[in-house]
């Protein structure tokens, strides 16, 4: 994390009360690194709670028709996320958040505990800035959003590796990346503009 974002980060902090830090960018953009990396740097002073959790069900996509675009934005639950970042912001006691499991394919409800007395979340997904899909409330719910950048080369190679490690053939990883995956990046690249600021190549080592 270069000087700017840290500088960003320790502002955030010492504005007082609770803020949130959105992660915005496209499929392999390192956004859960990035995540751990802002939770390492601070502590037990944040909890990251990504967007992920709130997949719709394995079985739900496949009774909707929608198991083959999984990752697009109407294969999550937008309303549940928009409502666990208004309770984060308001509500005074400990906070759960569910969890995406990749081994489950499915999201595991209340595994993420928020206690009251953390002063930052961190969230991160794809669609924090887009204004369709019912995601549009979450761009005002944040504080700061950073959008992440790095090379496509980078970012494509890393989300091939991803679909391989979770049991995806090569060729098979190759053609979701290309697919599902490239045309939920061409949607998450328009809404960079509205992020606070866009974290590109030589901003840190948030990019493995």
């Amino acid at each position: 994390m270069n000087d700017e974002l840290r500088a960003r980060l320790d502002a955030l902090l010492a504005s007082g009360g609770r803020r949130i830090l959105g992660l915005v960018g496209a499929p392999g953009a390192g956004k859960s690194t990035l995540a751990a990396q802002v939770a390492k740097t601070v502590g037990s002073r944040a909890v990251v709670v990504p967007m992920d959790g709130f997949h719709l069900a394995q079985t739900e996509l496949d009774r909707l028709g929608l198991a083959g675009r999984k990752g697009a934005p109407d294969t999550f639950d937008a309303a549940g996320y928009v409502a666990l970042l208004r309770r984060l912001r308001s509500e005074p006691g400990t906070v759960y958040a569910p969890e995406y499991r990749r081994d489950l394919k499915n999201g595991v409800a209340g595994a993420i505990a928020v206690p009251a007395d953390v002063p930052l979340v961190v969230t991160e997904g794809n669609y924090l800035l887009l204004d369709d899909h019912g995601f549009g409330p979450v761009a005002g719910l944040l504080d700061e959003s950073w959008f992440l950048a790095p090379p496509d080369e980078v970012r494509l190679s890393r989300l091939v590796a991803r679909h391989e490690e979770f049991g995806k053939p090569p060729e098979a990883a190759r053609a979701w990346a290309d697919g599902p995956d490239e045309a939920n990046a061409r949607l998450v690249a328009a809404t960079a503009q509205r992020a606070s600021v866009i974290v590109g190549p030589g901003m840190g080592d948030w990019a493995p």
